[in-house]
Formats: C-alpha cells, sequence, structure tokens
C-alpha cells in the first residue's frame, strides 16, 4: 500500500495538541500511531530564551499542505498523516509543530513522522524570532 491521506495539513494561531493529530489519523488497518510535538524549549545556543515568536510567508498554508501530500504520497504502509505549524506568540512549552503517522507498522509511522517533521522544517516558510532572557533577540530563517 502506498499514498497516505493527509488529515490535517494546517498553519494556526490556535494552540496545538498533539493527541488531536493522533485522533485524526486513527485508521483500523494501522497497527502504530507515531506523535512528534516540537516544543518551545528554555534555551538555545546556551542562552536562555524567554518566549519566541513564528511569522510565515502567505505561501505557508499552501506549502504545507504540499509537504504533506509530498510526504503521504511517498509513503508505503502509510494509512495517514497530520502536520500543524502554529505561528504568533508562543511561550515556554508550547507546542510549535504537532504530526501524526499512522501506518501498518512501527517502523513506517517513525519513518514517515521523520520525513514529514524534515521536510516541514525545510521547505515551510516561517520564520522565528527568538526573544532571549538578556534582552537580546535573533532572527532564526525557517523553523
Amino acid at each position: 500500500m502506498t499514498g497516505a491521506s493527509v488529515s490535517r495539513a494546517t498553519v494556526t494561531q490556535d494552540v496545538l495538541d498533539v493527541a488531536e493529530h493522533a485522533a485524526l489519523v486513527d485508521h483500523a488497518g494501522a497497527g502504530a500511531v507515531v506523535t512528534f510535538a516540537g516544543v518551545v524549549r528554555d534555551h538555545d545556543g546556551g542562552r536562555a530564551v524567554h518566549g519566541l515568536e513564528y511569522t510565515a510567508h502567505p505561501s505557508a498554508a499552501a506549502v504545507v499542505a504540499e509537504v504533506a501530500a509530498d510526504v503521504a504520497a511517498a509513503a508505503t504502509g502509510v494509512r495517514s498523516v497530520a502536520v500543524s505549524h502554529r505561528v504568533g506568540r508562543l511561550v515556554i512549552g508550547d507546542v510549535a509543530l504537532a504530526c501524526a503517522v499512522a501506518a501498518d507498522h512501527r517502523s513506517e509511522a517513525f519513518e514517515t513522522c521523520a520525513a514529514l517533521v524534515d521536510e516541514v522544517k525545510r521547505r515551510l516558510p516561517v520564520w522565528k524570532h527568538q526573544a532571549f532572557a538578556d534582552g537580546t533577540d535573533e532572527w532564526v530563517n525557517s523553523t
């Protein structure tokens, strides 16, 4: 079996719920569901992070849909994928990227989830503006 369905592919300001993404990919034929949460951490490059803001290019929604479709089409043994990237102001502990993959077996689920995360990070036109505890800040190209 090749070519999974895409249950969700969004860029949103809404709070992300990884469990919701897992429920979206639920499939009776799947023996494995793998999820990923990209979470805002309290440090980067040895500096304390106070918070951050993600800004998306207007094409971001179309790009994340394309990435999800490409990964789903290339997947073997995968039933469904779901992915969302959050934009706007986030605080430590917030989920910035949520992914879920349902597959017949765990190896396909893990591999496809990793590919989905990597492709979103590589292709999605989203920029991160980090605020550090010392009052400095920096822009990071893409997620």
